[in-house]
């Protein structure tokens, strides 16, 4: 399977594929654990698909000098098609996320966001149609709370290590992380699996036996 470019990929993926055909195909490439915790889940019914812009975050028990510093720079460095990415190691201080932050990484072409923590202003971010997943919502600024102290480097979100450059993707299941080396094998593979699956699907609906159809196609 030849690509031409990431934007026919996330084309691709986003109107032919779905989570669960992407894990089993990671799977069978013996890279099983690509699933990000099942509490990362969405604001709305969005797939996003996109190259990982990572952030990394930590929580702090006092108000630095220039609190946003790392994270304005992170923001504003992103790319057209990214998605962010934050690890904020699990914490539960603050609402990492909110409205402006959303607003800003959608005027940068972000393609969504996958927080690993929690976040704020969801009704705004609703409003605004920029996909987020995040392990839940709470109202408090991460001034003093939480801060930003690197991006572009390799960070945990959601129990997965993820690389600037993979490739995230997401549905209503939850969010899967490809290694940026496999990911033509991947979608070409996803291809397959989801081509045997409306056979079986097809056949099944006409009444055939589960078993028959599973010998034939061998996908379940």
């Amino acid at each position: 399977m030849k690509i031409v470019d990431d934007k026919e990929l996330f084309l691709i993926m986003t109107d032919k594929l779905y989570t669960a055909v992407i894990s089993d195909s990671l799977d069978e490439l013996g890279f099983r654990n690509q699933a990000m915790n099942e509490n990362i889940r969405p604001l709305a019914d969005d797939k996003i698909a996109g190259r990982a812009k990572t952030v990394l975050a930590a929580d702090v028990y006092y108000i630095q000098d220039n609190p946003y510093e790392k994270e304005i720079a992170a923001i504003d460095s992103i790319r057209q098609g990214e998605v962010v990415v934050a690890g904020t190691n699990q914490s539960v201080r603050n609402g990492f996320w909110g409205e402006l932050l959303s607003t800003a990484s959608k005027m940068r072409g972000a393609s969504g966001a996958v927080i690993d923590g929690l976040i704020r202003d969801t009704d705004k971010i609703i409003e605004l149609g920029f996909p987020v997943f995040s392990t839940g919502f709470k109202p408090v600024d991460s001034k003093g709370r939480g801060l930003v102290i690197d991006y572009d480097c390799p960070i945990e979100a959601g129990g997965v290590v993820v690389h600037p450059g993979d490739v995230v993707f997401t549905d209503r299941d939850g969010v899967v992380v490809i290694p940026k080396d496999v990911v033509e094998e991947v979608v070409a593979k996803a291809l397959e699996k989801v081509d045997m699956e409306n056979h079986t699907r097809r056949e099944l609906l006409e009444g055939k036996l589960l078993s028959d159809v599973y010998a034939k196609y061998g996908v379940l």
